[in-house]
């Protein structure tokens, strides 16, 4: 379980597929195997081939290679075949030269039993030769070079149905050569991606090490295979000669100079650089005893020492969020780019106020925060709560207190959209001490004119905030490397090779994993760890901007109520101001609720573009969220707007919607089928029903009574 668990690839709701799972799984399709099997009729065989007309079964022919150590013929063959099962049910194997004796009256079933030999044959010289002289039938011994033309042709034997037992370290391929390069043993003077590391390269075939002598010895007398040190290992000359020559390099390489901390990063993925070819050699690449240590405390951040958090903080952080900044600091000391990719609701936005913070209590940095325009003022609100001391500009046309680009000279946090950014050269002029990128997964696409413009900043340390740093494609995490730390992944070509033979080895993603991993900071809320330190309830006050039109008509609302209220009095100045309230809450909702449109366009509604963000946070992680309005009318706009997000329908239940139907919605948004969401009208669905299959609730706009809200959020 283990094992697989290992190979896992980057996927969607990967915190939930744990050993439980996973045994779970196992025994359902058993258990489904079992039950079906019990009422096939016929063979086992007949049954796969029911459920599948490309099965491919082996039939009773066996090839044996075993070693001789004698003389000219240190090599066995022998073919033999599964006889009819004796009466205790065993099969027995017996040298092919008996089913002559046991089948010489029934040709046909010879020729049957044979017939894996014959489809081998057809391509195997060796086979055909053994079968035209009857040499087939009985034991013989082989030489060095035919048991290697043997040895290269299993293979083909076995998709022709042959079974072969041929000896362990061919099968594991323990005898083949490798090139051990040990990468980073001793501290080098400097940290960062620069830093210049020491590594050293061994050669060794068959598990034994050996030198570039030896190597060039066999390679004079090699017939394939050769006897080292009491075994058997293969010794093709052509891989070798490759061998050397990669060793060679890497030798020299070795002596002459060292390879930086990026080069030592770069090696996990490929060793191009030395130019040794992966079938010729398998190449291992091990961290020496410093690299080893970084490497682990980055992987590991309850292992690294704590940091304060500056002058006048003002949040209590949560034990992981400690370690959280301490890693985002550990990783600025090694110049090293940090993707913090903590579950939604897990205040990423909070540890990195407190690095920020924690910066500019010892110097003064030029930050730049890229962020979606939705998210300008749930930064600047939790930036003069968390962190007052901290100076922010606002780099973006709809904001009164927006700067021009010009104006950046100063120290502080410069904060801008991404769509400024693709305007701005000064920006991408300008060198930063520190790049932020909140909702990183804006820049998934490589081809976008956004993710170009971000990948033309310079900066000397770089992060990536991001709940989910795989939307759908593994692209999508070369991506957000390639600004964290560019070339590490390689170009798109090399990614895109890389995690093909990843794939077509059967190494799944174990390898890839290990290169990303120590960049990668994510904490989930199903960890228990981090369940123990958490409350019940994660509460997120999330705030977004109005759009052009939404604020149009909120000042032309105000004026008008300004007018209004200096002509009226008592219960109606009363009735005036709480009707406008009504109104405005509407305007904030979505214009065309105000005018009374159908239209719900996206874009002329800031909540509605924020919306989209936190939804498809919970779309990617396939989880389950309820939405409560306290306005019957906007239920069904929500629905079709939340349709788009979720790709999936999702269900509606307002104060219009019959008693007898309630019933039947909750029942579906509670089963087992995926119903992604669901939009409630506060007072139709704040109380009595049970929703618990949500792990997410948004209150879209705010009811009078907090208590109200309350009740309705204890629904999921």
């Amino acid at each position: 379980v283990e094992a697989l668990l290992a190979v896992v690839p980057f996927l969607n709701g990967e915190e939930y597929l744990d050993s439980n799972w996973i045994t779970g799984a196992w025994d359902k399709l058993n258990k489904a195997y079992i039950l079906e099997i019990s009422k096939h009729k016929g063979s086992v065989s007949e049954y796969f081939l029911s459920k599948n007309p490309n099965v491919h079964f082996t039939g009773k022919v066996y090839f044996h290679l075993v070693e001789n150590n004698k003389g000219d013929y240190p090599f066995a063959f022998l073919a033999t075949y599964a006889a009819e099962p004796s009466v205790t049910g065993k099969a027995k194997h017996l040298p092919l030269k008996n089913a002559l004796m046991e089948y010489g009256q029934n040709s046909k079933k010879l020729l049957e039993l044979l017939s894996t030999v014959y489809k081998a044959t057809r391509d195997s010289q060796f086979v055909s030769g053994l079968l035209e002289s009857g040499e087939i039938f009985y034991p013989i011994g082989l030489n060095v070079q035919e048991a290697y033309i043997f040895l290269k042709e299993v293979p083909l034997y076995e998709s022709a149905g042959i079974l072969c037992r041929i000896p362990n370290w061919w099968r594991k391929k323990s005898g083949s050569a490798k090139m051990s390069i040990r990468v980073g043993t001793k501290e080098p003077s400097k940290v960062g991606m620069d830093a210049l590391l020491n590594f050293d390269v061994v050669l060794s075939l068959g598990g034994e090490q050996i030198t570039a002598e030896d190597l060039k010895k066999l390679l004079s007398e090699s017939a394939g295979l050769a006897f080292i040190k009491g075994k058997w290992v293969e010794a093709d000359p052509d891989k070798l000669r490759e061998v050397l020559k990669a060793y060679e390099k890497a030798r020299k390489q070795a002596k002459t100079g060292a390879v930086t901390m990026f080069e030592a990063m770069r090696m996990q993925m490929s060793t191009e650089m030395f130019e040794v070819q992966t079938d010729a050699c398998e190449v291992e690449v091990l961290q020496g005893e410093w690299l080893e240590s970084v490497l682990s405390r980055l992987k590991k951040p309850e292992t690294g020492s704590m940091v304060s958090y500056g002058e006048n903080f003002q949040a209590v952080l949560r034990e992981y969020q400690k370690k959280g900044v301490a890693w985002l600091y550990y990783m600025k000391q090694l110049g090293l780019g940090a993707c913090l990719a903590d579950d939604m609701g897990l205040g990423k936005t909070v540890q990195v106020i407190a690095l920020l913070n924690y910066v500019k209590s010892m110097k003064d940095e030029k930050v730049l925060l890229v962020v979606p325009a939705s998210l300008i003022g749930n930064w600047t609100l939790e930036i003069s709560k968390f962190a007052p001391k901290l100076v922010y500009y606002i780099i973006h046309p709809q904001s009164k207190d927006s700067i021009n680009d010009t104006q950046i000279d100063k120290s502080g946090i410069y904060i801008t959209t991404y769509g400024m950014l693709s305007r701005s050269d000064r920006m991408k002029e300008m060198e930063w001490d520190t790049i932020i990128l909140d909702e990183a997964q804006a820049i998934k696409n490589p081809g976008t004119k956004q993710t170009r413009a971000v990948k033309q900043l310079t900066g000397r340390y770089r992060i990536a905030m991001t709940g989910t740093p795989v939307e759908n494609r593994l692209s999508d995490l070369w991506s957000i490397f390639d600004f964290l730390n560019k070339g590490l992944l390689g170009s798109p070509k090399e990614f895109s090779g890389f995690t093909k033979r990843l794939i077509d080895k059967g190494e799944g993603y174990t390898k890839l994993k290990q290169i990303v991993s120590p960049f990668i900071l994510r904490r989930l809320k199903t960890d228990k760890s981090i369940i123990a330190d958490l409350p019940e309830k994660i509460e997120m006050k999330t705030y977004s901007t109005l759009s052009k039109k939404q604020a149009a008509l909120y000042g032309s609302l105000v004026e008008e109520l300004k007018e209004k209220v200096l002509i009226s009095e008592g219960i109606e100045r009363k009735g005036l101001v709480l009707a406008a309230l009504v109104k405005f809450k509407q305007i904030c909702n979505h214009p065309d609720q105000y005018i009374g449109q159908a239209a719900y366009i996206e874009k002329e509604s800031g909540k509605f573009e924020r919306l989209r963000e936190i939804c498809e946070t919970i779309y990617e992680k396939r989880e389950r969220v309820i939405v409560f309005t306290q306005f019957r009318e906007i239920t069904e706009p929500l629905s079709d707007f939340l349709e788009t997000v979720f790709h999936h329908k999702g269900l509606v239940l307002n104060g219009e919607t019959p008693v007898a139907k309630r019933k039947e919605i909750v029942a579906k948004f509670q089963d087992k089928e995926y119903a992604p969401f669901m939009v409630l009208s506060i007072k139709a669905g704040g109380v009595g029903l049970n929703l618990t299959a949500a792990n997410h609730v948004i209150h879209f706009d705010r009811w009078w009574n907090p208590a109200v809200e309350n009740q309705a959020t204890d629904r999921a």
